[in-house]
């Protein structure tokens, strides 16, 4: 009987050595033989059907949460936001959200309602990449984040310290290279800085850089690979786009619920956050929106806004 390597299975079946590896250990790949530290493999064995991939199969039903902890995120809110849904009589069949962030509440309204058309947006370019990361790459971006968490977990808190500047680094080089061919790299770093950062913060430097060190969480879940599976379903027919909120202009129209989320003015004059994106949202940026937020209202739509010095403003169509 001829045999192939770990590595020569892997190029032929498409998927990670590692991963080879795996099936081998559970005893997946009929007459696999550890040799020493090496796996050899029958050269005519069949790749096995990956059981993560069935695990998941009838996730589309499944409720999804945000993947990633986002500073301003509003799952705490839901409740006292979805008492604004105007999705009950059915006229308002679009939903659009220009400042999408970490999404508690796209996830909440792809939970509970089947819309015709979503649209999503946000100024930050990493962000915007992992969404499409998951909705179009989930494969990839899981494997990838499986072999994070198999290498991070195990660690010391020197080793973790170490390796999380290493993603942090190489994070870094991607984020200002701009290689599309990168990009589901690029998001899987995303994530596992988000779980391993201190307080899940996103924050650059004004080179626009990620800056924040390592936090303490004794066994971070990295890959939260059922929610993902799922959301990755549920965004199929998502559009999504990296860029201004006026870019929404064009979707929104009288049968569209709109909520807008933006970067929040500071209460003080000495409060102050560093910025989520290379890009500040100074006073003159509020003024702008709150025009855009007028033009939109009176082309019909449903809009609910939220910032920092006000409750949460519904538009109803008797507003002026």
């Amino acid at each position: 009987m001829e045999f192939m390597s770990a590595r020569e299975a892997a190029d032929k079946w498409g998927i990670s050595q590692r991963r080879v590896s795996v099936l081998c250990s559970e005893n997946r790949v009929a007459d696999a033989t550890m040799i020493g530290n090496m796996w050899i493999i029958p050269i005519n064995a069949e790749k096995p059907v990956d059981a993560r991939s069935l695990r998941y199969i009838e996730s589309t039903s499944k409720t999804v949460k945000p993947f990633l902890k986002w500073a301003g995120g509003k799952g705490q809110l839901i409740k006292e936001i979805e008492k604004l849904y105007p999705f009950k009589d059915k006229q308002i069949t679009k939903y659009a959200e220009p400042f999408v962030g970490g999404g508690a509440v796209l996830f909440d309204i792809l939970n509970k309602y089947s819309l015709k058309e979503v649209y999503i947006s946000d100024i930050n370019m990493e962000l915007i990449n992992t969404y499409y990361a998951i909705r179009d790459n989930i494969e990839a971006l899981v494997e990838l984040l499986l072999k994070y968490q198999d290498e991070y977990n195990p660690l010391d808190k020197d080793d973790r310290k170490e390796y999380y500047a290493q993603k942090r680094s190489r994070f870094n080089v991607l984020k200002i290279s701009g290689n599309d061919s990168t990009n589901i790299e690029k998001a899987a770093l995303m994530i596992f800085l988000n779980k391993t950062c201190f307080n899940g913060l996103y924050r650059v430097n004004r080179k626009g850089q990620f800056n924040v060190p390592m936090g303490a969480y004794k066994n971070p879940l990295i890959c939260d690979e059922s929610n993902l599976r799922a959301i990755s379903k549920k965004l199929q027919k998502v559009k999504m786009l990296c860029g201004d909120y006026r870019e929404s202009a064009d979707f929104i129209d009288e049968k569209t619920f709109v909520y807008f989320d933006p970067p929040y003015r500071p209460l003080t004059s000495t409060a102050s956050f560093t910025p989520y994106s290379e890009n500040e949202f100074n006073d003159a940026e509020q003024i702008e929106l709150a025009k855009f937020v007028d033009l939109m209202h009176k082309k019909g739509a449903k809009i609910a806004l939220r910032n920092a010095r006000s409750e949460i403003v519904a538009y109803e169509e008797n507003n002026s």
